[in-house]
């Protein structure tokens, strides 16, 4: 039996990806098989497929660091035939096949199955970018940030993390505030709950070691210059999530703001999260995101468009999420 997949290869550096039919029989091992319904394109994803950031450990593989889909077969413990399920990065698309593709064989823990509210396509539409918002938000309030403690800032504000984020965050009651470098695109940012939005050229260049305090926390996905000023302009005792490097690898900063004004920086690993993280990130997805907000972030495309998707993700002209429809 054989089945569509978009497979990547690697000649001479340049890494490219084709679709193909695959064989079931040339799937990894795996204790769970999953028919896939939805796949997404994240920052990672492009990376990856762009070859930008060093994620295939392996070639030929199936990249697609996420998937949801129903349970086909399985043997692992509490996972049923007929459950639906979602993937979020562990080995996928790094030395594991992914999500690109209409069937995926795994590992039953690297599993977490969909909350009720949530069909498959919405949990694409959340993916491994709002599940690493809901992360950051988690971070924050285990930090001791709550809703009357000040603004909350969100770098990247117009991708996937900061799109969730900002909806998530403004409707637990934080007065957000979303930094972009597509200032026409301020609707949709305030349609999502920003208060308020700022070029991030205000933040993307060198800047003083500690500024002025203007917010109690933020969500950044951006690294660098960008997230050396956003410590330099948190509050005391306030919290900044790092996790993503869109700007950069460095962080060209000083532990001015840790030791004189006690701010927290909280690093967000999705990758290997532990089960029990991933099942409470999860569940608040299905508590606090409200849907609407989702679909307004939301664009669907087959499996064919994934490689130009990638391209137009790390030039900075995605909006939101983009969900990938492994049957169209």
């Amino acid at each position: 039996m054989t089945f569509k997949a978009l497979l990547a290869t690697r000649d001479d550096g340049r890494i490219s990806a084709n679709l193909v039919d695959f064989k079931e029989e040339d799937l990894m091992p795996g204790d769970v098989t999953v028919t896939i319904d939805y796949s997404t394109v994240n920052y990672k994803d492009a990376g990856a497929l762009s070859g930008r950031v060093d994620v295939i450990k392996q070639f030929p593989l199936i990249p697609g660091i996420d998937f949801a889909g129903t349970v086909e077969a399985s043997t692992y413990p509490g996972i049923e035939v007929g459950d639906r399920v979602v993937a979020n990065s562990w080995g996928l698309s790094q030395t594991h096949h992914g999500g690109y593709a209409q069937k995926a064989r795994l590992n039953g823990d690297w599993l977490v199955k969909i909350p009720k509210p949530f069909s498959t396509k919405d949990a694409m539409a959340i993916g491994t970018a709002g599940y690493t918002a809901m992360l950051s938000v988690l971070a924050l309030e285990h930090g001791g940030i709550t809703p009357d403690g000040g603004d909350i800032l969100v770098t990247g504000a117009n991708g996937g993390v900061g799109s969730i984020a900002i909806a998530l965050l403004s409707d637990l009651g934080y007065r957000v505030i979303a930094s972009t470098g597509r200032l026409e695109e301020a609707g949709y940012l305030r349609e999502l709950g920003a208060a308020d939005v700022i070029d991030r050229g205000s933040l993307s260049e060198p800047g003083k070691p500690i500024s002025s305090e203007r917010w109690a926390g933020a969500v950044d996905s951006v690294g660098s210059h960008t997230l050396a000023n956003v410590l330099a302009q948190t509050r005391y005792r306030g919290v900044v999530t790092a996790c993503g490097l869109a700007q950069g690898l460095d962080l060209p900063t000083t532990v001015l703001p840790f030791i004189l004004r006690n701010v927290t920086l909280a690093g967000i690993d999705s990758v290997n999260a532990p089960q029990a993280v991933r099942i409470e990130a999860w569940s608040r997805l299905a508590r606090d995101l409200d849907l609407e907000k989702l679909a307004r972030t939301t664009t669907v495309v087959g499996l064919a468009e994934v490689p130009d998707i990638a391209s137009r993700v790390i030039a900075g002209k995605v909006q939101g999420r983009t969900v990938v429809d492994v049957n169209a």
